[in-house]
């Protein structure tokens, strides 16, 4: 990673919703001897947010601003090239991500951000991977709830199982949380181009390199109760389960044969129906234009929950994983995962890049691949729990 930079971290996108919980994560726990900087097209709005910051911390007071601009890639080149370390909150990714990955990859800079788009991730990897493979880059999508409790919780589960064996291993979310604007604008967008995603998946897959000897894939598995947890279960069509899989492919030690299931969990089966069919009425209402840009309209991008809503929403997943006759259940589980969690993710993931001893890799990797137990020793110490509970139980 390049030294000779002004800033350690950069965060992109400090005036929206989850940018500024990001910022106040910042503020309160980065190390004081941490550069960093705010960046966004909108001066005045900066200089709100750096007032609140320095509420909660005097020595932010002086937060250096840059001007950055998604549309402007000259401003986004500028931003990279001062940093080691780029956070970006600005979406949807596959509206306003991409100008901010090539300049990383091009610099040389680190790159996290919180995107739950699969087909952004696959065409990163496609146009810019190379790139970021030459310059140094470490390119870290997916740096919040999507997906490092998944990815993470995967890479903690495996740990437990003995080596060298076939793995299956299910992971099962519950949460009480509700969403933004931000991430409602993401998740139209995205399914609204499930054509485009396919082609772009499948392209990926051609020129992505395979594990050699060894296997890793995810199963969509079917609506189902759980012998084990006993929750009905809904399959999760998310970004989660390509990254675990990803970082199983990368891995050795997820094993010679590794499969990997989502799901929701639900207690009953009416919720059980009731959230296949709203899962399938958001789908079909992206795919019908006025529909979809009214849907839209009504809920807007930087609009979020409150903070006393925030204070009580939590989530969990339980992983339940099968490997040379034995069973393993862990869970991984926190507060508001959208935005409290989301946010410190996010800031840990990118004060592990830039301060943590990481493995040497570039390019378009995973948080596993990426940071592995450094980010979960983080995360760990800043209140998420990563648990083994008896089979069972």
């Amino acid at each position: 990673m390049p030294a000779d930079r002004d800033f350690d971290i950069v965060l992109f996108g400090a005036t929206g919703f989850t940018g500024e919980l990001t910022a106040a994560y910042l503020a309160e726990h980065a190390p004081a001897d941490c550069r960093w900087a705010l960046a966004g097209r909108n001066a005045g709005k900066l200089e709100e947010v750096r007032s609140r910051l320095a509420a909660l911390n005097p020595d932010c007071a002086d937060l250096p601003l840059l001007p950055a601009d998604a549309t402007d890639p000259q401003s986004l080149r500028a931003v990279a090239e001062s940093a080691r370390v780029v956070i970006t909150t600005v979406g949807p990714y596959l509206l306003h991500g991409e100008a901010l990955v090539a300049a990383c990859a091009a610099a040389g800079t680190d790159y996290v951000d919180l995107t739950g788009e699969p087909q952004f991730v696959d065409q990163v990897y496609l146009d810019h991977n190379e790139r970021a493979v030459a310059s140094g880059a470490r390119i870290v999508h997916s740096c919040g709830f999507d997906s490092i409790p998944h990815d993470l919780g995967a890479y903690f589960t495996v740990q437990q199982l003995p080596a060298g064996q076939p793995i299956r291993l299910r992971g099962v979310v519950r949460s009480n949380a509700t969403f933004s604007g931000g991430t409602f604008h993401s998740a139209m967008t995205q399914m609204s181009q499930q054509g485009k995603a396919k082609q772009t998946f499948a392209e990926r897959r051609k020129r992505e390199p395979r594990p050699e000897g060894r296997k890793a894939r995810q199963v969509t598995g079917k609506p189902t109760r759980d012998p084990l947890l006993g929750y009905y279960l809904l399959p999760l069509p998310t970004i989660d389960p390509v990254v675990v899989a990803r970082s199983a492919a990368a891995l050795p030690a997820y094993g010679p044969d590794f499969r990997y299931s989502h799901y929701a969990g639900v207690k009953t089966l009416r919720y059980a129906v009731g959230g296949a069919v709203g899962v399938s009425s958001m789908v079909l209402a992206a795919q019908v234009p006025p529909l979809r840009k009214a849907l839209m309209k009504r809920i807007k991008p930087g609009d979020g929950p409150s903070e006393s809503r925030r204070a009580k929403s939590r989530f969990s997943v339980d992983f339940v994983g099968e490997a040379g006759g034995t069973t393993v259940h862990t869970r991984v589980s926190g507060g508001d995962p959208g935005y409290t969690e989301t946010s410190k993710m996010l800031a840990e993931s990118a004060l592990c890049l830039a301060f943590d001893d990481n493995p040497l890799i570039a390019g378009q990797v995973t948080t596993a691949q990426a940071m592995g137990d450094n980010l979960l020793a983080r995360l760990q110490k800043a209140g998420l729990t990563f648990e083994t509970l008896p089979t069972g139980g």
